[in-house]
């Protein structure tokens, strides 16, 4: 078993519901998806970089991604409807965990100057949002091989109804905020 998952099993969920006095162990929040995501935007002109992309989110999270498609033709950025611009993986389970886990120990110190996450990054209904600027600052990617640096969005999904409830799940996990 993850460590994470255990810290949240026998920790995380008794401090949430002393704090917010939930009748039912159900009303608990809990981490639900974690969806990283890399947009691409030289796809539209060199189709090799989504593959690279690619292979760097599969290294990172250890899952096969999913090339995402544009929505609609935006004429100024030369790119057509449904043509691939970006990819991205939704982490679930004990991936999920992994993957947490290896951001909160191993990824955020390796940031230059890093002060904390911001804790203004929530959407109102519990879900928490992280830019990052490269993928060199996870361990797996090896400098020499990169074509291009790139930044990623880190989604983190939860149950939780709002966004304090969030915040006190994800720092129960160890999520390093802003003081």
């Amino acid at each position: 078993m993850n460590r994470l998952k255990e810290k949240y099993n026998n920790v995380v969920k008794k401090e949430l519901q002393a704090k917010y006095n939930y009748k039912s162990v159900m009303e608990i929040p809990k981490l639900e998806k974690i969806v990283v995501n890399i947009g691409v935007g030289d796809a539209s002109h060199n189709a090799k970089m989504l593959e690279v992309a690619m292979h760097e989110l599969e290294i990172i999270t250890g899952q096969k991604p999913v090339a995402t498609k544009a929505k609609k033709a935006i004429a100024g950025f030369k790119i057509r409807e449904g043509q691939a611009i970006g990819c991205k993986v939704t982490l679930r389970g004990e991936n999920m965990y992994n993957f947490l886990d290896k951001l909160i120990s191993i990824t955020l110190p390796r940031v230059r100057d890093f002060r904390g996450l911001s804790n203004k990054s929530f959407d109102g209904r519990g879900n928490y949002t992280v830019g990052l600027t490269e993928q060199l600052i996870f361990p797996e990617i090896v400098y020499d091989d990169v074509v291009k640096v790139r930044g990623m969005d880190i989604v983190f999904v939860t149950t939780a109804k709002s966004n304090d409830e969030a915040y006190d799940l994800l720092k129960g996990f160890g999520m390093p905020f802003k003081k």
